[in-house]
């Protein structure tokens, strides 16, 4: 009975671990809800990109550069936010990341 309960405990954890090769961003509702966050919040990079320039040392031009970075990377992580929602049921392929890390991007605007 006792060497039952193992084998029963070690097939489950072989077949529960074989399923977990995914990383996070992988889960389909992850990725879509991640997709709709962006795509609705993609603006708020303009005025943090300018907020962050006006800390630089000179913050004239760090607030031009700062809102010319913003508005890029306002366009830049709707973008990727509506490719997510789009394609939320199809994983990313194993040998790529998602557009996030490949672009050193945070997931959410405000990180």
């Amino acid at each position: 009975m006792r060497c039952k309960i193992i084998a029963i405990l070690g097939s489950l954890a072989v077949v529960c671990s074989a399923g977990t090769g995914t990383v996070w961003a992988q889960d389909p509702i992850h990725k879509a809800s991640r997709g709709v966050v962006n795509l609705l919040t993609g603006w708020i990079e303009l005025p943090r990109q300018v907020d962050l320039g006006r800390q630089e040392d000179n913050p004239v031009t760090g607030i031009g550069w700062g809102l010319v970075k913003g508005a890029g990377l306002c366009v830049l992580r709707s973008g990727i936010g509506l490719y997510e929602f789009l394609t939320f049921p199809i994983p990313y392929p194993r040998e790529f990341a998602s557009p996030y890390e490949q672009l050193e991007m945070t997931d959410y605007a405000w990180e």
